[in-house]
C-alpha cells in the first residue's frame, strides 16, 4: 500500500492527510526519506560540474524535502499527542538524524564546493538573500566540524549522536513525570478554590479516569491551586511535585542525564576550538558573548531582587498574621501574593476570568492582526491531528497566506508549556509554498474554557510567533519565518503581548462569557494598572534560571549540576521563597535539545527590543499606526533571517534600545 507520508499531500491547502496516517506509517516513511536525502546530497557532492549557488546551496535547501514533510507531521504529533509507539520512534530517530546531519556537514566534497563558492562570492552576482544563505551554510558547516580531521572528527560525530539520544530521553522523562502525578482532592480540600479551578480539577480527574477532582502538574491547574488553596499542606505537596519533575529517582530521573549533556557540550565546544560551550553557542547570536549576556542579566537582577525582597517582607507579615511562625516558603508566595493583589488592586482572578473566554481571546488576537496587517481568518472544517485542534485559513485581500492551527487544551499526552511550530514552512524556492503554522498551549478545559490573564498573555505571545511564520516572505527555507538568531526570535512574540493591554482591544473582546457584557472599565483599568504587580517575583524566578543556564555553560561542565545550581542561587542571594522558573531536572528549554542552551537569557534580550518596539507605536500616537505596522512587517515579520538581527531591528526602529524600556515595563525603574 502507498504510504500517505511519502507523496505530496493532495489535500486542501496541502495539509497532512491525518485520517489516512497511522503510527505504522512513520518508521518506513522516515527510512525512505532518510535514504532519499542521502542520495540527493551525494548527487550534489559528486556533481562533476563546477559549484554554483543553484547546484549546491539551492539544491541543498531542497535535498531533505521529503524528510522535512514527514518530520513536520511526526514531531508535531509527538509533542502534542505522544504515545508509546511515538516515543519509541523518537528514541530510534534521535541518533539516526544526528548521524545524517553529521554526514552532510562533514562531507569533504560538499564542504569543498561550499568553500569554493564562499571564496569566489564577489564574482557570483548573488542577491543579498543568496549571499546571506551562502554565509549561513558556510558558518553552519564550520560549526558542525567540517574542518576537523581524523579522531576529532569521529569524536564530534559521536558526541552529537549521544546528545541527540540524551535530549530525547530528558524530554520524555519530564513528560512521564508530569503525566504520572495527580493529587485527588475532595471535601475540605476544595475549600477556598474558585469555581473555574474546581471545574478544571473535575475535568482533569475525568480525563484520567478518577472520580471527583484532581490537581495535576498542568500549569493551568497547579498555578491557580497554589494561588487559592488555603491548605498549606496541600500547597506544599503540589509545589514539591511540581518542582521535583525529573528528579524523582528511577528511570525518569534527569540529573545524571543533565550532567552528561553538559560534559558533552563542553567537549563539543573544545573540539571546535572554543573555550566554553557558551562561547560557541553565543557567537552567532545578537549577544555575541557570555559577558554581554551576564551584563544584561545582572543590570536587571539588582532592582528585581530588591523589589522581590520588599515584597517578601510584606507577604511574610501576612503569613505571620495567619499564625504561621515559620519562614515564607515557595508554596506560600503565590497564595499570599494573590491575597495581596486583591487587597492592593481590588483584583480577583475569579472576577477576571469570566471576561476572558478562550473564544474571545482568539478573536482578539485575530482582530489585532487584522488591524495591523490586514489579515482575515476563515474557520476551516478539516481533519486535524487531534479533535481539540482547530484551523483557519489566513488571507489578505483575498490572497491565501497560510493555514493557522490552534491546539489549546492540556492533556496527559501533550508536552507541557506553549510553543509555535509548523507542519510546513514558507518558501519560494521550488514554488510559492505557503506555511501551515500551529500554536500549542496547555489551557484547562472548561465549558466554556476561561483563561487567566497569564493564559491570555500566553495566547498572544504564541500568536506573535505564528505571525512571524505566516507573514514570512523569503525564498529560502533556511531563513524562513522564525529562522533567526535565538535572542531575536522572541521579539515578535513578546511584542504582540503588548496589544493585549490596549484598552480598546479589551473593550471589544474581553466580554463576559454568559452575558456578553464588556469588562467593566473600572476592572479593566485596575487590571492594566496591576500589570507590573509581583514583577520582583516573576523577574527573579526567570533570571535565576537564566543565570544558572549561563553558569552551566560558560566554564567547565559541573560534575554535579544540582550542587552547581545551588551554588549559583546562593551566590546571587535568591530569596528562599522564590523557586527557579525551571530547575535543572525539568529545564526542557536547555536540555531537550540545544535550542535554548546557554540561551535562556534570550527572552530578556528580546524584551529589551520589544519594549522599545512598542514605544514606536506609542510615539506615533496610535497602537495600530499603519506606517509603523508596515515597517514592522517589512523589516521584522516578513524578513525572517534574511539579514542579521541587529540590522533588521535598526531598519525598523532606526536605533538600538537601552535597558530602560524593559525596566519601565516591569515596573523596576524605581527599585534600588
Amino acid at each position: 500500500m502507498t504510504n500517505p507520508l511519502l507523496a505530496p499531500f493532495d489535500t486542501p491547502f496541502g495539509l497532512p492527510p491525518f485520517r489516512a496516517i497511522s503510527d505504522d506509517h512513520f518508521a518506513p516513511a522516515f527510512d525512505a526519506a532518510i535514504a532519499e536525502a542521502r542520495r540527493r546530497v551525494a548527487r550534489i557532492a559528486e556533481d562533476p560540474a563546477p559549484p554554483t549557488f543553484a547546484n549546491t546551496i539551492a539544491a541543498l535547501e531542497l535535498a531533505e524535502e521529503t524528510l522535512e514533510r514527514v518530520g513536520g507531521v511526526f514531531w508535531n504529533l509527538a509533542g502534542t499527542d505522544s504515545n508509546p509507539a511515538r516515543e519509541a520512534l523518537e528514541r530510534d530517530l534521535a541518533p539516526r538524524l544526528a548521524a545524517l546531519s553529521s554526514e552532510i556537514t562533514m562531507n569533504p566534497a560538499l564542504w569543498s564546493r561550499i568553500r569554493t563558492l564562499w571564496d569566489t562570492r564577489d564574482r557570483l552576482g548573488l542577491s543579498a538573500e543568496e549571499m546571506r544563505v551562502l554565509m549561513l551554510y558556510r558558518r553552519m558547516f564550520l560549526r558542525a566540524g567540517a574542518d576537523l580531521q581524523g579522531e576529532a572528527r569521529d569524536r564530534l560525530k559521536a558526541v552529537r549522536e549521544r546528545l541527540a539520544v540524551l535530549s530525547t530521553q530528558f524530554s520524555q522523562n519530564v513528560l512521564a513525570d508530569e503525566r504520572g502525578w495527580t493529587m485527588p482532592i475532595a471535601g475540605d480540600d476544595l475549600e477556598g478554590l474558585p469555581g473555574f479551578l474546581i471545574d478544571a480539577a473535575r475535568a482533569a480527574a475525568a480525563e484520567r479516569g478518577i472520580d471527583g477532582h484532581a490537581i495535576t502538574l498542568s500549569r493551568s491547574i497547579i498555578v491557580p491551586f497554589l494561588q487559592y488553596s488555603p491548605r498549606r499542606d496541600l500547597r506544599e505537596k503540589a509545589w514539591r511535585a511540581w518542582s521535583a519533575r525529573g528528579a524523582n529517582g528511577g528511570e525518569t530521573d534527569n540529573r545524571r542525564i543533565a550532567a552528561e549533556i553538559l560534559a558533552l557540550r563542553e567537549e563539543r565546544a573544545r573540539l571546535l576550538g572554543y573555550e566554553s560551550f557558551a562561547a560557541f553557542k553565543l557567537e552567532p547570536e545578537m549577544a555575541g558573548s557570555p559577558a554581554a549576556v551576564r551584563d544584561l542579566l545582572m543590570r536587571v537582577w539588582t532592582p528585581a531582587r530588591a523589589r522581590a525582597l520588599a515584597d517578601q517582607a510584606a507577604l511574610t507579615a501576612m503569613l505571620r498574621a495567619d499564625g504561621v511562625n515559620g519562614d515564607l516558603e515557595p508554596w506560600d508566595w503565590r497564595y499570599y501574593s494573590e491575597r495581596r493583589r486583591k487587597a492592593l488592586h481590588a483584583l480577583d482572578e475569579e472576577e477576571i476570568k469570566p471576561f476572558l473566554p478562550l473564544e474571545g481571546m482568539i478573536a482578539a488576537a485575530f482582530d489585532v492582526a487584522s488591524r495591523l496587517f490586514g489579515l482575515a481568518f476563515r474557520p476551516l472544517d478539516l481533519p486535524l491531528h487531534h479533535p481539540d485542534a482547530r484551523a483557519w485559513e489566513v488571507t489578505r485581500d483575498g490572497r491565501h497566506l497560510a493555514v493557522f492551527i490552534g491546539d489549546y487544551f492540556a492533556r496527559p499526552s501533550k508536552r507541557s508549556g506553549a510553543w509555535m511550530s509548523d507542519f510546513r514552512g514558507q518558501r519560494k524556492l521550488g514554488g510559492d509554498i505557503r506555511p501551515v503554522v500551529i500554536n500549542v498551549c496547555n489551557f484547562a478545559k472548561g465549558d466554556p474554557a476561561l483563561l487567566s490573564w497569564d493564559d491570555a498573555r500566553t495566547l498572544f505571545h504564541e500568536f506573535g510567533h505564528a505571525l512571524h511564520g505566516m507573514l514570512s516572505d523569503v525564498t529560502f527555507p533556511m531563513i524562513s519565518g522564525t529562522g533567526v538568531a535565538r535572542d531575536f526570535v522572541e521579539l515578535p512574540s513578546q511584542l504582540f503581548e503588548h496589544w493585549l493591554e490596549v484598552p480598546e482591544v479589551l473593550q471589544t473582546h474581553a466580554r463576559h462569557h454568559a452575558t456578553g457584557e464588556p469588562m467593566p472599565t473600572a476592572l479593566r483599568d485596575r487590571l492594566i494598572a496591576a500589570s507590573t504587580y509581583d514583577q520582583g517575583f516573576a523577574t527573579v524566578e526567570y533570571l535565576a534560571s537564566a543565570l544558572v543556564d549561563l553558569a552551566f555553560h560558560e566554564g567547565p561542565a559541573p560534575a554535579d549540576p544540582m550542587a552547581a545550581q545551588a551554588a549559583v542561587l546562593e551566590g546571587l542571594g535568591v530569596p528562599v521563597a522564590i523557586g527557579m522558573r525551571h530547575a535543572t531536572p525539568h529545564f526542557a528549554h536547555v536540555f531537550s535539545g540545544d535550542g535554548y542552551s546557554a540561551g535562556y537569557y534570550s527572552y530578556m534580550w528580546s524584551e529589551v527590543m520589544d519594549a522599545d518596539a512598542f514605544d514606536a507605536f506609542r510615539e506615533a500616537g496610535d497602537p495600530f499606526d499603519a506606517a509603523t505596522a508596515q515597517r514592522l512587517e517589512r523589516f521584522i515579520l516578513s524578513a525572517g533571517g534574511s539579514d542579521d538581527a541587529e540590522t533588521l531591528y535598526l531598519r525598523f526602529r532606526g536605533r538600538m534600545p537601552g535597558v530602560e524600556p524593559l525596566l519601565r515595563g516591569r515596573g523596576l525603574l524605581d527599585a534600588a
